[in-house]
Parts: structure tokens; C-alpha cells; sequence
């Protein structure tokens, strides 16, 4: 299980900065949440090494890029062993249109965020993730039609 880093006020007006805007200069971070430079600086590379901040991206318009077409697609699978599911998990890893996959309970097995092109990319995908894989029993897929909320923001 993984432990709980213990964040003090000063690190989390750091890390509410930062989810709002990564780019900011150490400089300018520093000046938002009221602490020196090399203060702030070791206060990130602090929060890095114990996987705090995990990952710092750009998050892109899907629409602007050619892949407006958003599935939930909820999985069951036939068969339930640790093997079995770790299959799966790699599997649907192993996709760029999968955006995010949780193993979820009670209900299906897994739950999978899906972004492609349009209709058509989802069901080519739909064939190479879920037709062609004996050890799946049951799909069942739901398309956005508005996002009225996407958020990567986690209050701390």
C-alpha cells in the first residue's frame, strides 16, 4: 500500500499552483505562494521524488486534434483470476485511445475511458480490444455527446 506523504500549507499552495499552471518559472512560483526561490525549488523536488506531482503534461483540446468522440465503456470479463485481469490490464494499456482504465467493483470488472476520431476509429478499436478476446463477456459502451467537465485538479 502506499504511504501518504504528510504536505505542509507551503506545499500545497505549491501544488494548487502547479495543477493550475505547470509552466510557471521556479521564479514566478515562487512569488505565488509567498516562498524563496530555493525554498520553493527543494520544496518541488521534494514533491517529485517522494511521486507526489507523477507527471507533468500538456492537456490537449480533443476536438482540435481529430479526436472528438468520447467512449465509457464499462467491461466484464468471463473469467476473474489476477492472471486474467492483469491480461486485460495490459491489453487495453497497450492502447493510445485509452485515455484511463479502473478495475472497479460491484459491476463490470473494469471501467475505460476511450478517445478516438469518430465512430468508425471506435469500432475498429472495439474489434482489436474487445471482439477478438475470448475472455471477454459483456461491453457495454456509452458516447459523451457534451463534456460539461474535465478537470485533472485534486484538492489538497
Amino acid at each position: 500500500m502506499t504511504s501518504i506523504t504528510v504536505l505542509d500549507e507551503l506545499d500545497k499552495r505549491i501544488l494548487q499552483q502547479l495543477q493550475q499552471d505547470s509552466s510557471l518559472s521556479n521564479q514566478d512560483l515562487a512569488a505565488k505562494v509567498h516562498a524563496s526561490p530555493p525554498t520553493c525549488l527543494r520544496r518541488v523536488k521534494r514533491l517529485w521524488e517522494e511521486g507526489v506531482i507523477a507527471k507533468q503534461v500538456a492537456i490537449l483540446a480533443p476536438d482540435k486534434v481529430g479526436a472528438g468522440l468520447t467512449a465509457i465503456v464499462e467491461i466484464t470479463l468471463d473469467i476473474q483470476t489476477t492472471e486474467k485481469m492483469l491480461e486485460f490490464e495490459k491489453l487495453a494499456a497497450g492502447e493510445f485511445a485509452v485515455q484511463q482504465c479502473y478495475r472497479v467493483s460491484p459491476g463490470p470488472d473494469f471501467v475505460l475511458i476511450i478517445q478516438v476520431a469518430d465512430m468508425n476509429a471506435y469500432h475498429q478499436l472495439a474489434h482489436r480490444l474487445f471482439a477478438t478476446q475470448s475472455n471477454i463477456r459483456n461491453v457495454r459502451s456509452f458516447f459523451s455527446i457534451f463534456r460539461s467537465k474535465f478537470e485533472t485538479y485534486l484538492a489538497v
